[in-house]
């Protein structure tokens, strides 16, 4: 399979620059039963059945960008396993390389600062960052991870968080629960849709493109995730009962089908996945999916091609282009039921 046949043209003014105001004013591409409709988000609780399930990733974007007095910059990718008590111990990537070598140190601020314990194959660095409260610290010092495509310079941007971001690790937000608000949760309680709570840290490597030409060569990013046991044992009471469970987000999909076994079940886990979800995917558990338009040749538009198929993701791409939809991040949604 060719990276290639994943790749579509955007033009650039189509690539949201800031979120809709207020959040459910997004607009909302709906695909079902092989029609395409139009809506806003706040019409969301309208066009999901009384039995369905959500399952939203709690996870919360930390200020992960940091600039040293030297005026360099690291970037948190992520936390890394191995751990000494000595200070909290992150993978991350650095500009300016010929700076950060192993045994040197640096200050972010007087409350702050890192020593480069190693460079990683991959190049990034291993860094010990010593703090007395490391993430009281990442909020004073701390810039908000941005991607690339998005041109603001503000230092903290609370749009880049969803309004139940509860557990801190991520350095992207999951982008498809951007989009709801407290009254979004209201009207689809007081309609009876469960929802349900899981947690995927967002890595850098969501902001990678598949740079492989066979799709099957390209080597995914590990992100930690948790499925507890209350939460797992709920969902597979849902799924027994014949509800149709709906992933918030790639990130969503990805843990429930990395806890699925071979029949079907989940089973609750805290742990790490690199699964890679691409066309011949086999589904093991979620049903439909709610997600944004996602950049070309990404490993992410790949997954929802796996839900769809290939022709027919690009097909709705072509429509929601037509239709000047927004793109990526801060922009607009589509419901695949």
């Amino acid at each position: 399979m060719q990276t290639a046949d994943f790749d579509y043209e955007l033009p650039p003014e189509l690539i949201a620059q800031s979120p809709a105001h207020p959040r459910d004013a997004s607009r909302l591409l709906v695909y079902a039963e092989g029609k395409v409709s139009h809506h806003t988000f706040h019409e969301l609780p309208d066009l999901l059945q009384p039995t369905d399930v959500l399952v939203i990733n709690e996870t919360k974007v930390i200020p992960a960008r940091l600039q040293t007095l030297e005026c360099k910059e690291v970037f948190l990718s992520r936390k890394a396993a191995q751990q000494d008590g000595e200070g909290e111990i992150w993978e991350c990537l650095v500009r300016g390389g010929k700076f950060f070598q192993p045994g040197m140190q640096f200050e972010i601020g007087e409350d702050l600062r890192g020593e480069v314990l190693e460079i990683l194959p991959s190049g990034e660095r291993l860094i010990r960052f010593h703090s007395a409260d490391f993430h009281s610290a990442l909020d004073k010092y701390g810039f908000t991870p941005l991607p690339p495509y998005i041109h603001q310079t503000a230092q903290k941007i609370p749009e880049y968080q969803t309004v139940y971001a509860k557990k801190e690790g991520s350095v992207a937000a999951p982008t498809a629960g951007l989009h709801f608000t407290p009254e979004i949760f209201g009207k689809l309680a007081e309609k009876g849709i469960a929802v349900e709570k899981i947690t995927l840290h967002v890595g850098v490597g969501t902001f990678a493109l598949v740079k492989a030409e066979e799709v099957e060569k390209h080597e995914m990013h590990s992100e930690v995730f948790e499925l507890p046991a209350e939460v797992a044992s709920r969902l597979n009471q849902y799924k027994k009962a014949g509800r149709r469970i709906i992933a918030v987000g790639s990130t969503s999909c990805r843990v429930l089908e990395s806890c699925a076994n071979e029949s079907g079940e989940l089973i609750p886990r805290s742990s790490e996945t690199d699964i890679f979800i691409y066309p011949g995917y086999r589904f093991r558990f979620i049903d439909a999916m709610l997600t944004n338009f996602h950049l070309p040749k990404s490993t992410l538009i790949m997954l929802v091609a796996a839900k769809i198929g290939r022709e027919k993701i690009l097909e709705l791409y072509e429509i929601a282009k037509r239709e000047k939809y927004r793109f990526y991040s801060f922009g607009d949604a589509m419901l695949l039921l």
